[in-house]
């Protein structure tokens, strides 16, 4: 067997580990159902992961760094700063398209898989960027000057809680809309954002 070989079955877990956690959850996904759908043999599957919660820590963390590499290709672009505000709210649907109420459930609650941890530390290091990126426009007088970083960090956390809000949830017809609000009340509050933008 190739190392190119290794590596496509191992990628193949992890997009079959995504599309399955996506739309049932982690925690009523097994093993045995990731190794069925790949099609590899838990013996293939233990010799990439030590078990499932490995995979999922696995999975969040290279879906963290392609979403923040696909956020800094945003930011780079020579474009005013609200249409690269519009192309992350794009980015944010995409990237959520899929999710279960299970899914976000399981990573926040369910303490034995210990992947709130994870996800927190992710959230941390991004969040920690994208205040860089929002100081710096409002030196460059694209936002409003004179809002508190923290403000920003505060409500960015307040966000995550809220697209796992039980509560909150049934109000919306999928996960994702619950979402696009969210990041659209935002990075836009109340006003009534120019769709021509």
């Amino acid at each position: 067997m190739t190392i190119n070989e290794n590596n496509s079955k191992r990628e193949e877990l992890l997009h079959t580990a995504k599309m399955l956690f996506y739309k049932y959850g982690i925690r009523r996904v097994t093993v045995a159902e990731i190794c069925t759908e790949a099609g590899v043999s838990k013996m293939t599957f233990y010799k990439y992961f030590a078990n499932k919660a490995d995979i999922a820590k696995t999975f969040l963390l290279q879906m963290s760094a392609i979403g923040m590499e696909e956020y800094r290709s945003i930011m780079r672009q020579k474009i005013p700063f609200a249409e690269k505000v519009q192309q992350i709210v794009k980015m944010e649907l995409r990237n959520s398209e899929g999710l279960s109420q299970e899914f976000i459930r399981d990573i926040y609650q369910d303490k034995r898989l210990g992947l709130r941890e994870v996800i927190e530390k992710m959230q941390v290091e991004a969040q920690n960027e994208i205040l860089r990126d929002f100081e710096k426009a409002a030196k460059d007088g694209a936002i409003r000057k004179g809002i508190k970083p923290e403000f920003i960090t505060y409500f960015l956390n307040k966000i995550n809680e809220m697209a796992a809000d039980e509560a909150l949830l049934p109000l919306y017809e999928n996960e994702q809309e619950l979402i696009m609000e969210l990041t659209n009340f935002f990075f836009y509050g109340l006003g009534i954002r120019d769709e021509k933008q």
